[in-house]
This record gives structure tokens, C-alpha cells and sequence, in this order.
């Protein structure tokens, strides 16, 4: 009897100190703020059941009572102004070497042209409607038309429309030369490529971001996955796993439970090997979004400091700033 109950005791000690080791509510604070990102602006929303990387979405959007189209200038005039931290942008080249805001890689689906972006001078893009192509009823409205005509910006007009922001720059394909064409662009903007600015996409293009700008913050989706899977195994015991160093982290809303020390404790962890967190909406199905809820705010610890990564800004963002 007496065995079991040294077992017992050592057990009760080690839940103990493991449990005072991750405890979130022992942790300072951190000092840094919550940043709110709006991805890609303000936009319309849409039905996200079985969308892939190639899905016209603009024939898929809910009814709305905004008129906002997502990654064009007012769209992140707006976003700012309903207090949003840092922004989204999807870009993509030009024939002519400019690098233009936009988010599919053909004109299709969006706008009333044809063809891939690549292949088009800039001049050319600055005729099309953006808002041409959506509809939130199977063709019969296009409630967006003729409100985008000249509406597809270029980086450099996107960086001077957010000035002191911070951007996120998600690299549409996966071809290298793409990364040059965006330093290109902050050349001519005359911007530093400082921490403030993100960039992800394929790990080719942000490879290539790396080496022509060793001091930017690129984002991998694999690197986040190992950083978060390594830390789920080995964070009860405090010790901050290599990949998990340098990098960034994103978790998702409904697997804040299995972090160690969240949300306090985790972020002191981090902040403390050079890494930024990105709290994220539900992980389900395989499909990565931000927050689309304003209900989902409730699931938003108080003491939360990092990105919150917001999918639809016009009602969760304004909830969150009210």
C-alpha cells in the first residue's frame, strides 16, 4: 500500500510541477500589442465549402450590405481606418515588370478580362473592373460591376496608401523571379523591406525573397506546422524546440487547448527565441482561414498578444475595435 502511494504522491508532484511550469496565468504579459490583420482588406465573402486554389469565388459571394472589393486601395483605406494592424496582398507580375495587387492568377473569374495577369502591361490592367465577375446569385445581379474600373493597384500604390503599416505580400506563383519584381517595387516606392513587411508563398519565391533580403520576414506553412507539432510534444517541459526558433507560428482557434502555457506563457516562449504568433480560426477539413465570426471573438483570450488574423474585417474587425 505504501508502494502506491509514493507513486501516487510523485505522480501528484510531477502533474504539479508541470502544471505550475505552464502556467499561463504566472506569465508577464507581453508588452507587444494585438495586431489585427485584415486579409486582403476589406472584401465580399463567400461560400468557402470545397473552394481549391483555382475557385472562381467571385460567383460564390454572400449577400452583403458593403461594397468593399478586397485588395484595392479603398479596401485598405477602409481597413485602417476600422483599425486594422496590418493587411494582406496577393501580387503578382506584370509583362512589363510592374507587380500589381491582385489575387487569381487569371483576369476570368474577377474581371471582364481574359487571361493570366502575367501576361498583360500594366496599362492594360488599369481598363478592367475588378468588381466585373461577382455575383451572389448565380449570374442573374453583378451588384460589384462598373464599381472597380481602374481599381487593380500596384504595390508601390498599395504601400503608399498604407504608410507605417504592416503587409503581408502572398506571392501567387511559384516562380522566383517573382520576388525580384517585388524588391523592384519597393525601389521605386523607395520603401525598406523592414520586419514590419511578410511574405509568403511558394518556397521557391521566398527563397529567393531571402536572398535579396536576408533581413525579411518570410512565412512557411511547413515551418509553422513543425514549430507548433514539436512544441505540442516537448513545451510541458519548457524547453522551446529548435524549430521553433526564428520563425513563425500560427494556431488555430480551436487547438488553443493543446498549447502549452497558452496563451501567456506560450507567447513569453516565443517572443523569447525571436518568434511571432498568429492566432488563426478553426483548423477543419485541411483549410486555413482567418477568423470569419464576430461570435468567434469570444474564443480570443483576453490576454492574447500577436496577429489575429481576421478573414472577414468589415464585421469581425469592426466587432473587435467596438
Amino acid at each position: 500500500m505504501r508502494v502506491w502511494q509514493w507513486v501516487g504522491g510523485g505522480i501528484a508532484a510531477f502533474a504539479v510541477t508541470v502544471s505550475l511550469i505552464n502556467a499561463s496565468w504566472i506569465a508577464p504579459r507581453s508588452q507587444k500589442p494585438l495586431i489585427l490583420v485584415a486579409h486582403r482588406g476589406l472584401g465580399q465573402q463567400f461560400d468557402r465549402a470545397g473552394v481549391g486554389r483555382d475557385t472562381c469565388t467571385a460567383t460564390r459571394i454572400r449577400p452583403s450590405d458593403h461594397d468593399f472589393i478586397e485588395n484595392t486601395l479603398r479596401s485598405m483605406a477602409n481597413a485602417r481606418h476600422y483599425a486594422a494592424g496590418a493587411i494582406e496582398l496577393d501580387v503578382q507580375p506584370t509583362r512589363d515588370g510592374q507587380m500589381v495587387v491582385f489575387q487569381d492568377m487569371t483576369l476570368d473569374c474577377r474581371t471582364n478580362g481574359k487571361g493570366p495577369v502575367r501576361e498583360k502591361t500594366l496599362a492594360e490592367l488599369k481598363r478592367l473592373d475588378v468588381g466585373y465577375g461577382y455575383t451572389a446569385d448565380g449570374g442573374r445581379t453583378f451588384p460589384l460591376r462598373g464599381r472597380g474600373i481602374g481599381g487593380m493597384p500596384t504595390v508601390e500604390e498599395a504601400l503608399r496608401e498604407t504608410p507605417k503599416m504592416r503587409l503581408f505580400f502572398n506571392f501567387r506563383s511559384e516562380d522566383p523571379d517573382d520576388a525580384d519584381a517585388l524588391v523592384a517595387a519597393f525601389e521605386r516606392a523607395r520603401v525598406e523591406i523592414d520586419g514590419k513587411f511578410g511574405f509568403y508563398g511558394h518556397p521557391r519565391v521566398t527563397a529567393r525573397k531571402k536572398q535579396l533580403a536576408p533581413g525579411a520576414w518570410t512565412l512557411g506553412e511547413e515551418e509553422m506546422k513543425a514549430c507548433l507539432t514539436d512544441y505540442v510534444k516537448w513545451g510541458w517541459t519548457s524547453i522551446v524546440p529548435e524549430s521553433c526558433r526564428n520563425t513563425t507560428v500560427a494556431v488555430p482557434l480551436n487547438y488553443q487547448w493543446a498549447i502549452w502555457g497558452w496563451p501567456k506563457r506560450f507567447i513569453a516562449r516565443m517572443e523569447s527565441v525571436g518568434t511571432k504568433v498568429i492566432l488563426i480560426g478553426p483548423y477543419e477539413d485541411g483549410r486555413i482561414a482567418g477568423l470569419e465570426q464576430p461570435e468567434q471573438l469570444g474564443k480570443v483570450p483576453r490576454d492574447f498578444r500577436g496577429y489575429l488574423w481576421i478573414e472577414d474585417f468589415y464585421n469581425v474587425g469592426r466587432a473587435l475595435e467596438g
